[in-house]
Protein backbone atom coordinates (compact mmCIF):
# COMPACT_ATOMS: atom_id res chain seq x y z
CA UNK A 1 0.00 0.00 0.00
CA UNK A 2 1.53 3.44 -1.33
CA UNK A 3 1.55 5.77 1.82
CA UNK A 4 -0.78 8.99 0.63
CA UNK A 5 1.58 12.38 0.11
CA UNK A 6 -0.53 14.65 2.44
CA UNK A 7 1.09 11.95 5.63
CA UNK A 8 3.69 13.67 7.79
CA UNK A 9 5.62 10.37 9.17
CA UNK A 10 7.34 10.60 12.31
CA UNK A 11 10.82 11.66 10.89
CA UNK A 12 9.68 14.91 9.11
CA UNK A 13 7.35 15.66 11.89
CA UNK A 14 10.49 15.72 14.41
CA UNK A 15 12.01 18.37 12.37
CA UNK A 16 8.51 20.43 12.28
CA UNK A 17 7.11 19.81 14.86
CA UNK A 18 9.51 22.15 17.12
CA UNK A 19 9.08 25.21 14.96
CA UNK A 20 5.47 25.27 15.60
CA UNK A 21 4.10 27.80 17.66
CA UNK A 22 2.67 25.99 21.02
CA UNK A 23 -0.90 26.11 22.20
CA UNK A 24 -1.90 28.50 24.78
CA UNK A 25 -3.25 26.09 28.10
CA UNK A 26 -6.81 25.69 28.29
CA UNK A 27 -9.15 25.63 30.95
CA UNK A 28 -11.83 24.76 29.20
CA UNK A 29 -13.37 24.20 25.72
CA UNK A 30 -13.02 22.20 22.98
CA UNK A 31 -9.29 21.32 22.51
CA UNK A 32 -7.78 22.35 18.92
CA UNK A 33 -6.90 19.73 16.32
CA UNK A 34 -3.27 18.77 16.51
CA UNK A 35 -0.72 20.37 14.63
CA UNK A 36 -0.02 17.32 12.89
CA UNK A 37 -3.55 16.78 11.40
CA UNK A 38 -3.25 20.53 10.35
CA UNK A 39 -0.75 20.16 8.60
CA UNK A 40 -1.52 17.30 6.95
CA UNK A 41 -5.05 18.77 5.80
CA UNK A 42 -2.86 21.42 4.41
CA UNK A 43 -1.13 19.32 2.49
CA UNK A 44 -3.98 17.45 1.39
CA UNK A 45 -5.56 20.45 -0.21
CA UNK A 46 -2.23 21.64 -1.56
CA UNK A 47 -1.95 18.29 -3.19
CA UNK A 48 -5.28 17.80 -4.67
CA UNK A 49 -6.74 20.71 -5.06
CA UNK A 50 -9.67 20.75 -3.42
CA UNK A 51 -11.12 23.65 -1.68
CA UNK A 52 -10.78 24.82 1.47
CA UNK A 53 -14.61 24.27 2.26
CA UNK A 54 -15.05 20.75 0.85
CA UNK A 55 -12.09 19.25 3.13
CA UNK A 56 -13.63 16.07 4.52
CA UNK A 57 -14.22 16.16 8.28
CA UNK A 58 -13.82 12.46 8.22
CA UNK A 59 -10.31 12.12 7.15
CA UNK A 60 -9.46 13.69 10.86
CA UNK A 61 -8.06 16.80 9.52
CA UNK A 62 -10.83 18.92 11.30
CA UNK A 63 -12.20 21.57 8.94
CA UNK A 64 -11.03 23.03 6.47
CA UNK A 65 -11.22 26.59 7.79
CA UNK A 66 -9.47 24.87 11.07
CA UNK A 67 -6.78 24.00 8.63
CA UNK A 68 -6.57 27.55 6.73
CA UNK A 69 -6.28 29.25 9.88
CA UNK A 70 -3.91 27.46 11.06
CA UNK A 71 -2.09 27.67 8.10
CA UNK A 72 -2.59 31.81 8.85
CA UNK A 73 -1.65 31.33 11.88
CA UNK A 74 1.83 29.77 11.02
CA UNK A 75 2.72 32.30 8.37
CA UNK A 76 2.02 35.02 10.87
CA UNK A 77 5.07 33.67 12.89
CA UNK A 78 7.31 33.24 9.61
CA UNK A 79 6.88 29.10 10.38
CA UNK A 80 7.62 28.70 6.60
CA UNK A 81 11.02 30.62 6.41
CA UNK A 82 12.57 29.34 8.97
CA UNK A 83 11.31 25.30 7.58
CA UNK A 84 12.92 27.05 3.73
CA UNK A 85 15.90 27.00 5.84
CA UNK A 86 15.93 24.19 8.24
CA UNK A 87 14.76 21.61 6.00
CA UNK A 88 17.17 22.03 2.83
CA UNK A 89 20.40 21.93 5.64
CA UNK A 90 19.02 18.83 6.85
CA UNK A 91 18.67 17.32 2.99
CA UNK A 92 22.17 18.47 2.51
CA UNK A 93 23.44 17.42 5.90
CA UNK A 94 22.13 13.70 4.88
CA UNK A 95 23.73 13.84 1.32
CA UNK A 96 19.93 13.94 0.08
CA UNK A 97 20.06 16.94 -2.03
CA UNK A 98 21.38 17.34 -5.24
Amino acid sequence: MSVKPWVVDDELWALIGPMLPPWPELSSGPKPVPDRLCLQGILFVLFTGIPWQQVPLELGFGSGQTCWRRLERWRDVRVFDRLHHTLPAELNAAGELD
